[in-house]
Protein backbone atom coordinates (compact mmCIF):
# COMPACT_ATOMS: atom_id res chain seq x y z
CA UNK A 1 0.00 0.00 0.00
CA UNK A 2 2.73 2.05 1.11
CA UNK A 3 4.86 1.77 -2.02
CA UNK A 4 1.64 2.57 -4.28
CA UNK A 5 1.57 5.47 -2.40
CA UNK A 6 4.34 6.78 -3.01
CA UNK A 7 6.03 6.72 -6.89
CA UNK A 8 8.65 8.59 -8.04
CA UNK A 9 5.87 11.13 -9.40
CA UNK A 10 4.74 11.89 -5.52
CA UNK A 11 8.62 12.01 -4.21
CA UNK A 12 8.99 14.94 -7.39
CA UNK A 13 6.14 16.90 -6.38
CA UNK A 14 7.22 16.40 -2.63
CA UNK A 15 10.66 17.89 -3.01
CA UNK A 16 9.52 20.68 -4.89
CA UNK A 17 7.42 21.80 -1.90
CA UNK A 18 10.40 20.96 -0.16
CA UNK A 19 12.28 23.49 -2.61
CA UNK A 20 10.12 26.14 -2.60
CA UNK A 21 9.36 26.67 0.94
CA UNK A 22 12.97 26.35 2.01
CA UNK A 23 13.61 29.20 -0.67
CA UNK A 24 11.02 31.84 1.08
CA UNK A 25 12.20 30.66 4.15
CA UNK A 26 15.82 32.38 2.40
CA UNK A 27 14.44 35.00 0.84
CA UNK A 28 12.65 36.21 4.35
CA UNK A 29 15.75 35.56 6.32
CA UNK A 30 17.71 37.58 4.00
CA UNK A 31 15.85 39.81 2.34
CA UNK A 32 18.03 42.88 3.56
CA UNK A 33 21.50 41.40 1.59
CA UNK A 34 19.22 40.59 -0.95
CA UNK A 35 17.52 44.10 -1.60
CA UNK A 36 21.00 45.81 -0.87
CA UNK A 37 22.02 43.18 -4.10
CA UNK A 38 19.04 44.16 -6.05
CA UNK A 39 19.69 48.07 -6.04
CA UNK A 40 23.34 47.19 -6.72
CA UNK A 41 21.78 45.58 -9.88
CA UNK A 42 19.83 48.58 -10.72
CA UNK A 43 21.97 51.03 -10.32
CA UNK A 44 25.02 48.91 -12.59
CA UNK A 45 21.63 48.72 -15.71
CA UNK A 46 21.58 52.63 -14.87
CA UNK A 47 25.32 53.26 -16.14
CA UNK A 48 26.01 50.49 -18.05
CA UNK A 49 25.69 52.94 -21.12
CA UNK A 50 28.18 55.45 -19.78
CA UNK A 51 30.32 52.79 -18.61
CA UNK A 52 30.37 51.39 -22.48
CA UNK A 53 30.62 54.59 -24.05
CA UNK A 54 33.60 54.86 -21.41
CA UNK A 55 35.46 51.94 -22.01
CA UNK A 56 35.27 52.58 -26.31
CA UNK A 57 37.50 56.03 -25.34
CA UNK A 58 39.47 54.79 -23.28
CA UNK A 59 39.71 50.93 -24.74
CA UNK A 60 39.06 48.98 -21.26
CA UNK A 61 36.08 47.78 -19.46
CA UNK A 62 37.98 47.61 -16.08
CA UNK A 63 39.55 51.55 -17.31
CA UNK A 64 35.77 52.61 -18.88
CA UNK A 65 34.29 52.08 -14.97
CA UNK A 66 37.09 53.81 -13.42
CA UNK A 67 36.36 56.87 -15.61
CA UNK A 68 32.65 56.71 -15.01
CA UNK A 69 32.68 56.59 -11.50
CA UNK A 70 35.50 59.33 -12.05
CA UNK A 71 32.76 61.79 -13.66
CA UNK A 72 29.68 60.40 -11.62
CA UNK A 73 32.18 61.24 -8.46
CA UNK A 74 32.37 64.92 -9.66
CA UNK A 75 29.00 65.74 -10.64
CA UNK A 76 27.54 64.44 -7.29
CA UNK A 77 30.30 66.79 -6.04
CA UNK A 78 30.03 69.90 -8.04
CA UNK A 79 25.86 69.45 -7.06
CA UNK A 80 27.08 69.26 -3.63
CA UNK A 81 28.88 72.47 -3.59
CA UNK A 82 25.86 74.30 -5.27
CA UNK A 83 23.31 73.16 -3.71
CA UNK A 84 24.43 71.46 -0.48
CA UNK A 85 24.37 74.60 1.78
CA UNK A 86 20.71 75.77 0.74
CA UNK A 87 19.50 72.13 1.37
CA UNK A 88 21.23 71.55 4.15
CA UNK A 89 20.13 75.08 5.93
CA UNK A 90 16.40 74.43 4.61
CA UNK A 91 16.15 70.77 6.11
CA UNK A 92 17.63 72.34 9.31
CA UNK A 93 14.80 74.45 9.43
CA UNK A 94 12.35 72.03 8.59
CA UNK A 95 13.33 69.70 10.80
CA UNK A 96 13.46 72.58 13.36
CA UNK A 97 9.75 73.93 12.95
CA UNK A 98 8.05 70.58 13.10
CA UNK A 99 6.73 70.71 16.92
CA UNK A 100 5.23 73.86 15.28
CA UNK A 101 4.30 72.22 12.26
CA UNK A 102 2.31 69.29 14.54
CA UNK A 103 1.01 72.28 17.02
CA UNK A 104 -0.88 73.93 14.35
CA UNK A 105 -2.35 70.89 12.80
CA UNK A 106 -3.23 69.39 16.41
CA UNK A 107 -4.93 72.41 17.07
CA UNK A 108 -6.28 73.32 13.83
CA UNK A 109 -5.40 76.54 13.85
CA UNK A 110 -3.67 76.70 10.43
CA UNK A 111 -7.25 76.16 9.27
CA UNK A 112 -8.19 80.09 10.86
CA UNK A 113 -4.87 81.62 9.12
CA UNK A 114 -6.23 79.59 5.76
CA UNK A 115 -9.15 81.32 6.08
CA UNK A 116 -7.97 84.79 6.64
CA UNK A 117 -5.62 84.76 4.05
CA UNK A 118 -8.25 83.86 1.22
CA UNK A 119 -10.81 86.09 2.73
CA UNK A 120 -13.39 83.56 4.66
CA UNK A 121 -15.94 84.47 6.64
CA UNK A 122 -15.30 83.13 10.99
CA UNK A 123 -18.40 80.94 10.16
CA UNK A 124 -16.90 79.68 7.32
CA UNK A 125 -13.10 78.71 8.56
CA UNK A 126 -14.96 77.55 12.14
CA UNK A 127 -16.94 74.99 9.82
CA UNK A 128 -13.82 73.55 8.33
CA UNK A 129 -11.87 73.36 10.89
CA UNK A 130 -14.66 71.62 13.06
CA UNK A 131 -14.79 69.06 10.11
CA UNK A 132 -10.99 68.69 10.58
CA UNK A 133 -10.74 68.54 14.75
CA UNK A 134 -13.51 65.75 13.95
CA UNK A 135 -10.98 63.90 12.09
CA UNK A 136 -8.11 64.56 13.20
CA UNK A 137 -6.93 61.56 14.80
CA UNK A 138 -7.22 59.75 11.42
CA UNK A 139 -5.45 61.76 9.77
CA UNK A 140 -2.75 62.64 11.99
CA UNK A 141 -2.63 58.18 12.37
CA UNK A 142 -2.03 58.33 8.94
CA UNK A 143 0.53 60.61 9.10
CA UNK A 144 2.52 58.34 11.80
CA UNK A 145 1.98 55.39 9.73
CA UNK A 146 3.70 56.87 6.41
CA UNK A 147 6.48 58.09 8.83
CA UNK A 148 7.01 54.89 10.50
CA UNK A 149 6.98 53.06 6.94
CA UNK A 150 9.98 55.62 5.85
CA UNK A 151 12.75 54.59 8.86
CA UNK A 152 13.04 51.43 7.51
CA UNK A 153 14.96 53.23 4.26
CA UNK A 154 16.61 56.09 6.25
CA UNK A 155 17.92 53.21 8.51
CA UNK A 156 19.74 52.03 5.42
CA UNK A 157 21.15 55.17 4.26
CA UNK A 158 24.74 53.24 4.58
CA UNK A 159 23.59 51.19 1.56
CA UNK A 160 24.69 54.15 -0.32
CA UNK A 161 27.91 53.67 -0.23
CA UNK A 162 27.55 49.94 -0.41
CA UNK A 163 24.99 49.88 -3.44
CA UNK A 164 28.01 51.75 -5.54
CA UNK A 165 30.75 49.70 -4.81
CA UNK A 166 29.02 45.78 -5.16
CA UNK A 167 27.63 47.39 -8.84
CA UNK A 168 31.26 47.44 -9.65
CA UNK A 169 31.31 43.49 -9.78
CA UNK A 170 28.25 43.55 -11.61
CA UNK A 171 29.82 45.62 -14.52
CA UNK A 172 32.67 44.22 -14.63
CA UNK A 173 31.58 40.62 -15.02
CA UNK A 174 27.46 40.89 -15.77
CA UNK A 175 28.20 39.08 -19.28
CA UNK A 176 30.38 36.20 -18.18
CA UNK A 177 27.27 35.92 -15.27
CA UNK A 178 24.48 35.60 -18.03
CA UNK A 179 26.48 33.23 -20.15
CA UNK A 180 26.78 31.23 -17.14
CA UNK A 181 23.23 31.37 -16.59
CA UNK A 182 22.49 30.47 -20.01
CA UNK A 183 24.99 27.25 -19.80
CA UNK A 184 23.44 25.90 -16.94
CA UNK A 185 21.23 23.87 -19.13
CA UNK A 186 22.54 21.40 -21.45
CA UNK A 187 19.35 20.83 -23.76
CA UNK A 188 19.88 23.10 -26.77
CA UNK A 189 15.65 24.53 -26.26
CA UNK A 190 16.60 25.20 -23.19
CA UNK A 191 19.32 27.19 -24.06
CA UNK A 192 17.52 29.26 -26.22
CA UNK A 193 14.56 30.03 -23.66
CA UNK A 194 16.98 31.13 -20.92
CA UNK A 195 18.76 33.18 -23.61
CA UNK A 196 15.55 35.04 -24.86
CA UNK A 197 14.70 35.46 -21.10
CA UNK A 198 18.18 37.00 -20.28
CA UNK A 199 18.26 39.22 -22.95
CA UNK A 200 14.38 40.56 -22.44
CA UNK A 201 15.15 41.45 -18.83
CA UNK A 202 18.29 43.32 -19.32
CA UNK A 203 17.02 45.50 -22.18
CA UNK A 204 13.25 45.99 -19.84
CA UNK A 205 15.38 46.81 -16.47
CA UNK A 206 18.16 48.74 -19.05
CA UNK A 207 15.42 50.94 -19.90
CA UNK A 208 12.95 51.00 -17.21
CA UNK A 209 15.91 52.52 -14.60
CA UNK A 210 17.28 55.19 -17.20
CA UNK A 211 13.50 56.24 -18.03
CA UNK A 212 12.85 55.85 -14.26
CA UNK A 213 16.08 58.54 -13.09
CA UNK A 214 14.80 60.85 -16.12
CA UNK A 215 11.46 61.08 -14.88
CA UNK A 216 12.87 61.71 -11.29
CA UNK A 217 14.93 64.48 -12.26
CA UNK A 218 13.12 66.10 -14.18
CA UNK A 219 10.69 66.29 -11.20
CA UNK A 220 12.96 67.09 -9.29
CA UNK A 221 14.39 70.42 -11.18
CA UNK A 222 10.95 71.80 -11.96
CA UNK A 223 9.51 71.24 -8.40
CA UNK A 224 12.89 72.81 -6.75
CA UNK A 225 12.69 75.72 -9.69
CA UNK A 226 9.36 76.52 -9.11
CA UNK A 227 8.81 76.31 -5.40
CA UNK A 228 11.87 78.17 -5.33
CA UNK A 229 10.55 81.09 -7.36
CA UNK A 230 6.92 80.84 -6.02
CA UNK A 231 8.82 81.59 -2.34
CA UNK A 232 7.11 78.28 -1.48
CA UNK A 233 8.46 76.83 2.03
CA UNK A 234 11.84 74.35 2.26
CA UNK A 235 11.33 74.23 -1.52
CA UNK A 236 15.06 73.00 -1.60
CA UNK A 237 13.50 69.65 0.27
CA UNK A 238 11.09 69.08 -0.73
CA UNK A 239 11.54 69.24 -4.72
CA UNK A 240 14.52 66.65 -4.23
CA UNK A 241 12.14 64.56 -1.91
CA UNK A 242 9.27 64.95 -4.88
CA UNK A 243 12.38 63.28 -7.52
CA UNK A 244 13.14 60.52 -4.85
CA UNK A 245 9.36 59.71 -4.37
CA UNK A 246 9.23 59.91 -8.23
CA UNK A 247 10.44 56.15 -8.43
CA UNK A 248 7.84 54.44 -6.57
CA UNK A 249 5.20 54.59 -9.49
CA UNK A 250 1.54 55.98 -8.80
CA UNK A 251 1.93 56.39 -5.14
CA UNK A 252 5.24 58.20 -4.46
CA UNK A 253 4.01 61.19 -6.66
CA UNK A 254 0.71 61.41 -4.97
CA UNK A 255 2.77 60.94 -1.03
CA UNK A 256 5.30 64.02 -2.33
CA UNK A 257 2.24 66.39 -3.88
CA UNK A 258 0.39 66.03 -0.58
CA UNK A 259 3.53 66.58 1.44
CA UNK A 260 4.30 69.96 -0.12
CA UNK A 261 0.55 71.31 0.04
CA UNK A 262 0.38 69.95 3.35
CA UNK A 263 3.52 71.91 4.67
CA UNK A 264 2.66 74.89 2.65
CA UNK A 265 -0.91 74.92 4.18
CA UNK A 266 0.73 74.17 7.57
CA UNK A 267 3.76 76.96 7.26
CA UNK A 268 0.82 79.24 6.38
CA UNK A 269 1.85 80.01 3.10
CA UNK A 270 -0.43 82.44 0.83
CA UNK A 271 -0.60 81.10 -2.50
CA UNK A 272 -2.20 77.70 -1.91
CA UNK A 273 -3.89 77.93 -5.02
CA UNK A 274 -0.98 78.45 -7.22
CA UNK A 275 0.60 75.64 -5.90
CA UNK A 276 -2.26 72.89 -5.89
CA UNK A 277 -2.66 74.23 -9.68
CA UNK A 278 1.27 73.91 -10.28
CA UNK A 279 1.40 70.76 -8.60
CA UNK A 280 -2.00 69.42 -10.74
CA UNK A 281 -0.51 70.49 -13.97
CA UNK A 282 2.65 68.86 -13.49
CA UNK A 283 1.61 65.50 -12.72
CA UNK A 284 -0.67 65.83 -15.92
CA UNK A 285 2.57 66.85 -18.05
CA UNK A 286 4.39 64.05 -16.41
CA UNK A 287 2.16 61.04 -16.38
CA UNK A 288 0.59 61.86 -19.37
CA UNK A 289 3.21 63.50 -21.75
CA UNK A 290 6.93 62.61 -20.22
CA UNK A 291 6.16 59.35 -19.16
CA UNK A 292 4.67 58.12 -22.55
CA UNK A 293 7.26 59.31 -24.13
CA UNK A 294 10.44 58.50 -22.28
CA UNK A 295 9.20 55.14 -20.67
CA UNK A 296 7.71 54.11 -23.78
CA UNK A 297 6.93 49.96 -23.89
CA UNK A 298 9.78 49.15 -21.65
CA UNK A 299 7.41 47.40 -19.21
CA UNK A 300 4.37 46.51 -21.45
CA UNK A 301 2.18 45.64 -18.45
CA UNK A 302 -0.93 47.50 -17.72
CA UNK A 303 -1.21 51.05 -15.19
CA UNK A 304 -3.77 48.46 -12.71
CA UNK A 305 -1.02 46.11 -12.99
CA UNK A 306 1.57 48.89 -11.41
CA UNK A 307 -0.88 49.72 -9.05
CA UNK A 308 -1.47 46.54 -7.54
CA UNK A 309 2.35 45.68 -7.77
CA UNK A 310 2.95 48.98 -5.99
CA UNK A 311 0.05 48.34 -2.66
CA UNK A 312 1.21 44.73 -2.56
CA UNK A 313 5.02 45.10 -2.14
CA UNK A 314 4.30 47.89 0.03
CA UNK A 315 2.53 45.49 2.50
CA UNK A 316 4.81 42.91 2.13
CA UNK A 317 8.11 45.12 2.31
CA UNK A 318 7.54 48.75 3.10
CA UNK A 319 8.71 51.13 0.70
CA UNK A 320 11.84 49.06 -0.21
CA UNK A 321 8.84 46.39 -1.37
CA UNK A 322 7.20 49.35 -3.22
CA UNK A 323 10.29 50.32 -4.82
CA UNK A 324 11.07 46.87 -6.35
CA UNK A 325 7.43 45.49 -7.01
CA UNK A 326 6.89 46.49 -10.35
CA UNK A 327 10.08 45.78 -11.87
CA UNK A 328 9.40 42.42 -10.18
CA UNK A 329 5.93 42.25 -12.09
CA UNK A 330 7.65 43.18 -15.35
CA UNK A 331 10.18 40.38 -14.87
CA UNK A 332 7.10 38.17 -14.19
CA UNK A 333 5.71 39.15 -17.42
CA UNK A 334 8.63 38.12 -19.67
CA UNK A 335 8.75 34.62 -17.72
CA UNK A 336 5.26 34.49 -18.50
CA UNK A 337 5.33 35.53 -22.24
CA UNK A 338 8.29 33.41 -23.11
CA UNK A 339 7.04 29.99 -21.52
CA UNK A 340 3.76 30.74 -23.19
CA UNK A 341 5.42 30.97 -26.38
CA UNK A 342 7.28 27.84 -26.13
CA UNK A 343 4.17 25.90 -24.92
CA UNK A 344 2.08 26.91 -28.35
CA UNK A 345 5.21 25.96 -30.42
CA UNK A 346 5.38 22.55 -28.67
CA UNK A 347 1.62 22.35 -28.78
CA UNK A 348 1.73 23.07 -32.84
CA UNK A 349 4.65 20.98 -32.86
CA UNK A 350 2.69 17.87 -31.31
CA UNK A 351 -0.39 18.75 -33.67
CA UNK A 352 1.50 18.61 -36.77
CA UNK A 353 2.96 15.20 -35.54
CA UNK A 354 -0.91 13.64 -34.55
CA UNK A 355 -1.58 15.00 -38.24
CA UNK A 356 0.95 13.13 -39.94
CA UNK A 357 1.28 10.02 -37.98
CA UNK A 358 -2.88 9.72 -38.87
Amino acid sequence: MLAALWDAKTARVLFTILVFVLALGFLRGARDTLTLFLFAILFAYFIDPLVSFCARLVHGRIKGIIATYVVLGGVCTGLGILLGPRMANEAKALLSSMPELADRMASGQFILSVGQNHGWTHDRAFQFQSFFMNHRDAIVAYGENLASNLEAPLSHVWWLILIPILSVFFLKDARVMAINLVELSGDTRKRLLLRGIVNDVNVMLGSYIRAQLILASLTAVVLTSVLGVMRAPFAFVLGPMAGICEFVPVVGPTVACVAIFGIALLAGFPHLLWIFLFLGTWRAIQDYVNAPRIMGKSLEISPLAEIFGVLAGGEIGGVIGALIAVPLLAILHILWLRLSVVKDVDAQVTDEVHGRLS
